[in-house]
C-alpha cells in the first residue's frame, strides 16, 4: 500500500480549516493543520517536516500566507503550494509573486481544490 500524501493546510478560519482537514483526511491524505502563519511556519521549519503539498490562506495572523509561500519555495522549491483567498481585488498577483503554483479564490468547491492537489502531486 502506498503512503498517503502529506498536506499542510493553513487558514485562520476555523470553519474552513476544519472542512478542508476533514475532506482531505477522508480522501486518505495525511493532514497537518495550522490556524495561523506562525504555527504553519513552525510545522514547515520542523526538522522532520516533509510536506508533499501546502495549502495556505493569503491573509493570516502573525505571518502572512505570502510570506509562508516565499519560505516554502525558498527551503523546498519542489513542494507545490496552493494559495486560497477571499480577499482583495488582485490577490493572485501577490501569491504569484511569491511563486504559488495556483491561486484559488474563495468560495471554491472542495472537488475543485482536490483536482488541483492531485494535478500538483503527480
Amino acid at each position: 500500500m502506498k503512503k498517503p500524501f502529506k498536506l499542510l493546510i493553513i487558514d485562520d478560519s476555523e470553519e474552513i480549516l476544519t472542512a478542508l482537514t476533514n475532506f482531505f483526511t477522508q480522501k486518505n491524505y495525511e493532514v497537518t493543520s495550522a490556524a495561523n502563519g506562525l504555527d504553519g511556519l513552525k510545522y514547515i521549519e520542523a526538522k522532520d517536516a516533509s510536506f508533499d503539498l501546502v495549502i495556505t490562506d493569503l491573509v493570516l495572523p502573525n505571518i502572512s500566507g505570502v510570506a509562508i509561500i516565499s519560505i516554502v519555495k525558498k527551503k523546498f522549491p519542489d513542494t507545490p503550494v496552493i494559495a486560497i483567498t477571499g480577499w482583495g481585488e488582485h490577490p493572485e498577483s501577490l501569491a504569484k509573486e511569491a511563486h504559488a503554483d495556483y491561486v484559488l479564490e474563495k468560495p471554491f468547491k472542495l472537488p475543485e481544490l482536490e483536482a488541483l492537489a492531485k494535478k500538483l502531486l503527480k
